[in-house]
């Protein structure tokens, strides 16, 4: 009979795919890296693959350690989810939880005061960054779990709510007549590419109007009728005009959002969290925000 593959090591080679350092794997599990150095190669040696490629400092995936990636957190989700179900107490721990501060005005407040008040022993401190920030703070090992904007990198992360982008606009403003229209996007922004994209295929002038890292400067800009803005349906917010597609503007691709966790992050607290956002997400209402009527 063949013997079971090594939770341990698995755990230790997503730390590393993670990552991409043994340095900081060894952290990441608690070992030293020379440790960590040995469980892969005793790895590597059991399946009979190289794994891992090593070019200088830099550690990636080969095809093979490409293939065992998912199945290896799926092993460890699991074997989490096994040991959950046969501890006993109440959840209690802290969580690194990272957000696009697009979603933050709404988003944060539904999750974490429900979420504080049925998990009160658990503490979840948050980061908002845009989201090419929290996935590189993921992989340097500053969150547990993070939000984020699958469009900019599909790669990565668990896909849990498509929802349609819109263009906003003022209650009563002028920008919207405005020639070039003048909109409000974040920099290295997937949303401001695809409104770029969508504006020269339909020929219509535009001008970079507002530029900023931070949603709320777009979010004023946009209701101080500085510029048109897009946003997805969870980022909308009160006091902003929904355009209706008759108004000369092209449909936006959906916006898709994606759930990422370390390499430990699953069972208990972790799926506790996890869970609660999905959900929260899915309950978000957007009746303050109505089709603006054709003039």
């Amino acid at each position: 009979m063949t013997a079971p593959l090594d939770l341990d090591q698995l755990q230790s080679f997503c730390a590393i795919a993670d990552c991409g350092s043994f340095t900081e794997a060894a952290r990441r599990v608690n070992k030293t890296q020379s440790a960590v150095s040995m469980q892969i190669k005793r790895l590597e040696e059991r399946l009979g693959q190289a794994l891992l490629r090593r070019d200088g400092r830099s550690v990636t995936l080969t095809d093979h350690g490409d293939a065992l990636y998912g199945r290896a957190r799926r092993m460890l989700r699991i074997n989490a989810e096994i040991l959950d179900q046969f501890a006993e107490g109440d959840l209690k721990g802290s969580i690194r939880f990272g957000v696009p501060d697009d979603y933050a005005v709404r988003l944060l407040p539904v999750i974490l005061s429900s979420f504080q008040r049925t998990h009160p022993k658990i503490v979840v401190d948050v980061r908002c960054q845009p989201s090419e920030e929290l996935l590189d703070g993921m992989k340097h090992g500053k969150y547990d779990l993070i939000v984020f904007t699958q469009g900019t990198n599909h790669e990565y992360g668990e896909l849990f709510r498509t929802e349609p982008m819109f263009w906003v606009a003022s209650h009563g403003g002028q920008a919207l007549a405005t020639e070039p229209l003048p909109i409000a996007g974040g920099q290295h922004c997937c949303w401001k590419d695809n409104a770029v994209e969508a504006l020269n295929r339909i020929g219509r002038d535009y001008r970079i109007a507002y530029t900023s890292s931070n949603a709320m400067a777009i979010a004023s800009a946009v209701l101080t009728d500085l510029a048109v803005g897009f946003l997805p349906e969870s980022a909308l917010q009160p006091g902003m005009r929904v355009i209706a597609e008759d108004r000369n503007l092209p449909r936006l691709r959906d916006a898709e959002i994606a759930l990422m966790r370390a390499s430990h992050a699953y069972g208990g607290i972790y799926d506790a969290l996890a869970s609660h956002i999905v959900a929260s997400m899915g309950n978000l209402d957007n009746q303050d925000c109505q089709p603006m009527a054709a003039e």
